[in-house]
């Protein structure tokens, strides 16, 4: 979406990019007993003020503090899988607007990115998944309760704000879209002088240079979630404020029949997909399809599908996916508390009646008639599969391109022999595996990439002379892994739009006035992470709730001159359960206490 999965860390140490083995590991373990307990934090360089109130509070409240700074995700991400932390600063951002993604991969046995297995946990998140409006308040509630204060697994720093800043002397800032959930709309970004539309490259910015894949199912970080976002068209898509809607997507319109268990999308036929070809993006002439979108689909929600599946759990909630070929079952189903039937629901300013229903892509035309259904089934009620649609990894791929590159073995994949669909190698310049082969069903596709920056170019073939075919021809992402480097290139026209401004840098964006600044709120929460495993946090809940009550939200919203709001989980931007943090050194005292006695 962002967004966005991103995790920032921090700390300052020597040997920042040695990973020690698991002997040393375990060898430099405190063993539990009395006097200070030391804290190894493990964080990225680019959250060092964070890191630095971490440090502070927890010092004040009697305990010693390691820190393990890295440079990049990778590094970081090498001394997390060896185990070498106790907390590590984390950022999550709910790309999909509804709590049930604030969760599931975070925190359930199993979830992508989970390392927390508590199967008292695991009930909740199933069972407020099912749940809506103050029903589901209050399970959010519960499972607040037991993640934050009964367990403390996590201890919350704060809710940040969206601050994008746009060099608005060259681009028009009213086309610039700044949503709450979704990653950046490339598609709708203007030139004040249009003329330029069609000759200047529009220059963004982001911070990660190596990107996890450009299959939108294998990566759920900030290095590809507005990347793939932008490259691969969906079933839906969430407004600015996290509604969900056709608009801009593969659908006319969508609908829920009765039960909340069947989802049915009737597509567009004024999308191709795009390919690359001498450096240029060239329509490919084929249709992006129903077929394109079961296809696409059972490979998300498949954890097989592909080797180091990043998204799966997103989809789990999927039980079928099919191309519906009988008119009569649209017009007997009835919308979810209506009388409306489905196909009059789907039939909603088409460009021509539905006469029939297409079987197969050979035979669609939406013009006389003709066009395909999709229907998706749940095993339970689920409104939320719809949020999880819009995500980057429902991005609907080339079922005969997917299948033609990726001919390996899933169970032996071999990543330094097999080159899987969307590996960055066949895009980087210089690299022996270099030879671009995506397909993109959205509005831009990437053509190539190197250290510097990623070059996009408009996929000729995207809703062509409707309001969402893309403004601008040519976009280009720098990679600027600095925040202050990336305020100065903004500052100097270098790059046009800078979607994340840090707070201590606002007044300087609003001060220039070559510059415009855009406000909104966010889904991103920061929290420290516990590790779960082989740490004497991982086995004491004591030692753990001594660091919860530790921090004071206060402190952080001090620093950042009221730019952050508190935090109680990764739910808290999506519903207000009524829990708060509070810091409180005479519960730090009776923890450490219980664990050193």
């Amino acid at each position: 979406m962002k967004r966005l999965l991103v995790f920032l860390f921090i700390a300052v140490l020597a040997l920042a990019g040695c990973v020690q083995t698991k002997t040393e590991v375990e060898g430099s373990k405190d063993s539990k007993g009395k006097g200070k307990k030391t804290i190894e934090v493990l964080g990225m360089a680019a959250s060092e003020e964070d890191m630095n109130i971490v440090r502070d509070q927890l010092v004040k409240n009697g305990f010693d503090v390691k820190l393990n700074i890295q440079p990049d995700y990778g590094s970081f991400s090498a001394q997390k899988d060896a185990g070498n932390y106790d907390l590590a600063l984390s950022s999550w951002t709910t790309v999909t607007g509804n709590p049930d993604y604030a969760v599931r991969g975070l925190f359930k046995t199993g979830g992508d990115y989970s390392i927390v297995s508590d199967s008292k946990l695991d009930a909740l998140i199933e069972e407020a998944s099912t749940l809506t409006g103050d029903e589901a308040a209050a399970k959010y509630k519960d499972l607040e309760q037991l993640l934050v204060f009964d367990q403390a697994y996590i201890a919350p720093l704060y809710i940040s704000n969206k601050y994008q800043g746009i060099y608005s002397e060259l681009v028009n800032p009213k086309t610039v879209h700044l949503p709450k959930s979704r990653a950046q709309v490339w598609e709708s970004i203007e030139f004040n002088d249009s003329s330029k539309n069609a000759t200047e490259p529009l220059i963004l910015h982001q911070t990660i240079s190596s990107l996890t894949s450009l299959d939108p199912i294998k990566g759920n970080d900030g290095s590809i979630n507005t990347l793939n976002t932008n490259m691969y068209v969906r079933l839906v898509n969430l407004t600015d404020t996290d509604d969900v809607v056709s608009d801009g997507s593969l659908s006319y319109n969508h609908a829920i029949s009765e039960g909340n268990q069947e989802y049915y999308f009737i597509l567009r036929d004024d999308i191709n997909f795009a390919a690359v070809k001498d450096g240029a993006a060239v329509d490919t002439g084929e249709l992006v399809s129903a077929e394109d979108v079961v296809f696409s689909l059972n490979r998300a929600k498949n954890p097989k599908s592909v080797p180091d599946h990043r998204t799966y759990s997103l989809h789990e909630n999927i039980e079928t996916v099919e191309i519906v070929s009988d008119l009569a079952e649209l017009q007997k189903k009835k919308v979810a508390g209506s009388d409306q039937s489905v196909l009059d629901a789907l039939s909603q300013h088409l460009p021509a009646s539905v006469t029939q229903l297409a079987k197969d892509k050979g035979t669609v035309n939406n013009a006389a008639g003709a066009y395909q259904v999709v229907k998706i089934t749940t095993p339970t009620p689920f409104p939320q599969v719809l949020n999880y649609l819009a995500h980057q990894s429902g991005g609907i791929v080339s079922e005969k391109q997917v299948t033609s590159i990726n001919t390996y073995d899933v169970a032996s994949y071999d990543p330094d022999k097999d080159i899987a669909y969307g590996d960055q190698a066949t895009v980087t310049e210089g690299t022996a595996t270099y030879n671009n082969h995506l397909y993109a069903s959205g509005p831009y596709i990437l053509v190539k990439k190197n250290d510097y920056e990623a070059q996009f170019v408009k996929n000729p073939a995207y809703r062509v002379g409707s309001e969402y075919e893309p403004k601008i021809a040519k976009i280009n992402v720098r990679f600027i892994a600095d925040n202050d480097s990336a305020v100065s290139a903004l500052r100097n026209g270098e790059i046009h739009v800078l979607q994340s401004v840090p707070e201590t840098k606002l007044d300087i964006v609003k001060s220039d006035t070559k510059l415009t600044l855009h406000t909104a709120d966010s889904n991103a929460v920061s929290y420290l992470q516990m590790n779960t495993s082989g740490r004497a946090v991982s086995d004491s809940v004591d030692l753990r709730k001594a660091i919860l009550y530790s921090i004071n939200q206060g402190e952080f919203i001090s620093y950042y001159q009221g730019n952050k709001k508190p935090a109680v989980s990764t739910v808290s931007p999506l519903i207000n359960t009524g829990l708060k943090l509070e810091a409180d050194n005479a519960k730090v005292k009776e923890y450490l206490k219980a664990y050193n006695d």
